[in-house]
């Protein structure tokens, strides 16, 4: 009986770590799905937009929860274009994790697909090195969706972040004011299976891009190739 005991243990403690990675591998895959269908959708995020973003993050299946005005918790990806000026192709993700929040009165739980746009390196430096409050460290709006210019421009010059949402089918951008946004690097060492700062990920070069990164690094590239901003 000690003898299976000792097994037992022994296995659990080697499947734990593989577990672990197992679950952020397929939150990075399944941040690369939602990312795809949002793109291919007639009126998603206007391509003048996404041309000047920095940054995005993908919170798949984030879980508003309580009756009333209840908040919500969510775990997900960041991924910056690469170079210190954020001028090349879309990089390896670091994991981040949305918390908090009130997006007006829900009635039990529902899952919903939020996208966020970093659209100033600021927003992404800061995001890197310790958690925001959107709307309070950080300025932040509910993003323009299809050929909505005027949206576009009455919001670009205030806003750092844009946020949208998806649920039921339903694509619009929505307002995250009051949640807060942080780099998750717990998350990190079991998806790359070593201790890595999301700071390292994104301007030191640390780690590849992840095999199950590749639909949203793609999807990314070949929607917006090329930063257009000016900063």
């Amino acid at each position: 009986m000690k003898k299976f005991c000792a097994v037992f243990v022994l296995l659990i403690t080697i499947a734990s770590p593989v577990f672990a990675q197992k679950k952020e591998q397929d939150r990075v895959a399944n941040a690369g799905q939602v990312m795809q269908e949002i793109l291919n959708i007639p009126d998603d995020i206007p391509q003048s937009v996404i041309d000047k973003a920095d940054c995005v993050v993908v919170l798949p299946s984030v879980l508003k929860f309580a009756f009333g005005f209840g908040g919500s918790y969510g775990r997900g990806v960041m991924t910056c274009r690469t170079g210190e000026d954020f001028k090349g192709p879309w990089g390896a993700p670091t994991m981040m994790a949305l918390e908090g929040g009130s997006f007006g009165l829900q009635i039990g739980g529902q899952a919903t697909d939020f996208v966020l746009l970093l659209m100033s390196p600021r927003s992404a430096h800061s995001i890197l090195s310790s958690k925001v409050k959107l709307g309070g460290d950080i300025s932040a709006a509910a993003g323009p969706v299809g050929r909505n210019v005027s949206a576009e421009t009455d919001v670009a010059m205030r806003a750092e972040i844009f946020s949208y949402s998806r649920a039921r089918g339903l694509f619009a951008g929505i307002s995250l004011t009051g949640s807060t946004l942080r780099v998750d690097n717990g998350a990190n060492k079991k998806l790359y299976g070593r201790s890595v700062s999301a700071h390292d990920i994104v301007f030191g070069n640390e780690v590849s891009a992840p095999e199950w990164a590749r639909l949203l690094l793609s999807e990314l590239n070949k929607k917006s190739p090329t930063n257009k901003s000016n900063s």
